[in-house]
């Protein structure tokens, strides 16, 4: 009889992988021949380019929609707005359709197809002459031609149609990444913690390339060049995720998640009036080995949302729509749980909705040049990326290793403390923001600038600080999200987990539209001003704005320590580090044993 483990003649552990992932025509497939640092190379590489396709495009779509469209500052920002709303919401529905029919591999390359088919148009929209509006010297002026109707339908058509390619890319390319990995082998799940470093240093690579030189080619080259090159960056990005299929794991679809959240809330709401019983042995669950042999992980019952645990109390029939398991309740709980986490963060992804609308406009009416060359504004961003990359080093390296000694928290403090430091960092970066705006604004009057909006003799880096705040605020914030969302989430829907951070961004990228054009006619009807927000920036009040989002990020504080205290985590990130320590201190110990043992065989069907 043939045993599912053995080592090769080399020493390298052959066993098949036992988290329920397969080859592509669905077999078991071994551990040494797949996954691992061995596929996810080629992941990480497609997430260098990719992310350098897509921020090479956002970042400075802002400035092209007004100096090219002719789109006032109102209208530019909650187009960029809203169009990155829409990115970050159609994961919903990529993460959907990859648990549902087709499994993250195929979703993802049938999206990669949509998402190159749009960026390829947007290339052209931006290259071909009879697609834009003619050239206006003062693009902010009343007498310029806007677009046609049909020059819009082509532009926004491609950056939808690239809206909705993102959609099955975004949730599915980091899960296949963590799907490498798996969660029954100590050692490959040790691979999987450092496995999301790495990811997002790829995502800060590709961004930090988009925000230097794609964009200074945007400004200084032409538009056409500086979206050709993304284009071709994608192109490149899937060759190269096609070029590693041979090494993926893969995981079958297990049916929509929403699918089976909703069967725990109506069957719950049909037995509402059904005594929940006190053992809960006595509910509803499959047999332990129905779990094990689908690599799935089975739940025990929680007393908190005590009212779906109704959904699992047996009665005479077996139909899903009346009757769950308890592993089903819980992963709905886990799900639910989260919700008012999610919505806390709203705020916080409305404040980062700025970077690539009014702090880039700022950027335009500042002095910019050092000697020749000339700063593109948009380019301030990379200093986000950069003050990421550093904070996130000085908190593993020395932060994480200070608190460690007061908590005695294996990671210094959790997951939900990461971020409530996080949306502390975004009252201030708004305090910050608004009292360089109102020097900015005094240096206009001083200068009679006011009423023409020409360029301030004022440099663009007094702009630096909330910037490079805005990375801190991330490095705490953005990153314990990702790391929440994902580690909360039940093993079946990781999927949605990870989409839930993208909602968060797509929801703030909304909430700035509405506020901002909000804001615009409020002020402009009801105030003394004409206005806290004008095309002409040196005659706005950006500085009552963003004080107006200090206090929201004060009150959204508030609310986020209220809902973090009552939550409860699905299982303490320290407990999981220090039972995977010990489970890599078994396995290593096993291991050698294994090693051991094999030498004596040798040894004695020598000596035999």
């Amino acid at each position: 009889m043939a045993t599912s483990q053995h080592v090769d003649e080399n020493g390298h552990d052959d066993e098949y992988t036992k988290d329920g992932t397969v080859d592509l025509k669905g077999n078991p497939i071994l551990r040494s021949k797949t996954g691992g640092w061995k596929a996810c190379s080629f992941i990480v590489v497609y997430e260098v380019f990719e992310r350098m396709a897509y921020y090479g495009i956002s970042s400075n779509l802002v400035i092209y929609l007004t100096e090219k469209l002719h789109q006032g500052t109102v209208k530019s920002s909650n187009n960029v707005t809203n169009w990155m709303g829409t990115i970050w919401m159609t994961p919903i529905l990529g993460a959907y359709f990859a648990d549902a029919f087709l499994g993250r591999y195929w979703t993802f390359l049938i999206a990669c197809g949509i998402y190159f088919l749009g960026m390829s148009l947007l290339t052209l929209a931006v290259s071909i002459h009879g697609l834009k509006p003619p050239p206006c010297a003062n693009p902010t002026a009343t007498d310029c031609k806007k677009a046609s109707t049909l020059q819009l339908a082509v532009f926004f058509g491609a950056l939808y149609t690239l809206a909705v390619g993102t959609g099955g890319t975004k949730p599915n390319i980091s899960t296949i990444g963590a799907d490498q990995f798996d969660e029954f082998h100590p050692k490959e799940k040790s691979q999987k913690l450092s496995f999301f470093n790495w990811w997002m240093f790829s995502i800060f690579l590709g961004t930090l390339f988009a925000n230097t030189v794609l964009v200074y080619i945007q400004d200084n080259v032409g538009w056409s060049l500086g979206y050709g090159l993304p284009t071709l960056g994608l192109a490149i990005s899937i060759m190269i995720f096609l070029a590693g299929s041979a090494f993926y794991r893969h995981k079958k679809p297990r049916g929509s998640p929403f699918t089976r959240m909703a069967r725990v809330i109506i069957a719950a709401l049909r037995k509402w009036n059904v005594q929940v019983p006190s053992d809960p042995k006595e509910l509803y669950e499959l047999d332990l080995g129905e779990y094990t042999k689908n690599g799935k992980v089975r739940i025990d019952s929680t007393p908190t949302l005590r009212f779906l645990n109704k959904a699992c109390v047996k009665v005479d029939t077996t139909d899903p729509w009346m009757l769950c398991s308890v592993t089903q309740v819980e992963e709905t709980k886990q799900m639910l749980r989260m919700i008012p986490i999610l919505v806390a963060t709203f705020i916080p992804s409305t404040m980062i909705a700025q970077i690539n609308t009014l702090f880039v406009k700022q950027g335009t009416t500042l002095k910019r040049n050092i000697g020749n060359f000339s700063i593109p504004p948009a380019s301030l961003g990379a200093f986000v990326t950069i003050s990421l990359l550093v904070s996130v080093v000085l908190y593993d390296r020395f932060f994480m290793k200070l608190v460690k000694r007061l908590t005695k928290n294996p990671r210094g403090i959790n997951i939900l403390q990461r971020m409530g430091i996080g949306m502390a960092f975004h009252i201030v970066i708004m305090l910050v923001a608004s009292f360089v705006e109102r020097h900015r604004l005094s240096v206009a009057r001083d200068h009679g600038l006011v009423e023409s909006g020409k360029q301030l003799p004022l440099s663009i880096f007094i702009l630096l600080p909330q910037f490079i705040l805005m990375g801190t605020a991330d490095a705490f914030l953005e990153v314990a999200k990702i790391e929440f969302f994902y580690d909360q989430a039940p093993e079946g829907m990781k999927s949605l987990g990870t989409s839930y951070s993208m909602t968060s961004l797509g929801v703030g990228n909304f909430i700035s539209s509405f506020l901002l054009s909000t804001v615009s006619d409020i002020t402009k009807k009801h105030g003394n001003h004409r206005g806290w927000i004008l095309n002409n920036l040196n005659a706005s009040h950006l500085d009552y704005y963003y004080a107006f989002f200090a206090i929201l990020n004060l009150l959204n504080f508030i609310f986020f320590l209220f809902v973090s205290k009552f939550y409860v985590y699905k299982a303490e990130v320290s407990d999981s580090l220090a039972v995977l320590r010990q489970e890599l201190e078994i396995g290593s110990k096993h291991r050698v044993t294994n090693s051991q043992e094999a030498t004596t065989n040798t040894q004695v069907n020598g000596s035999t």
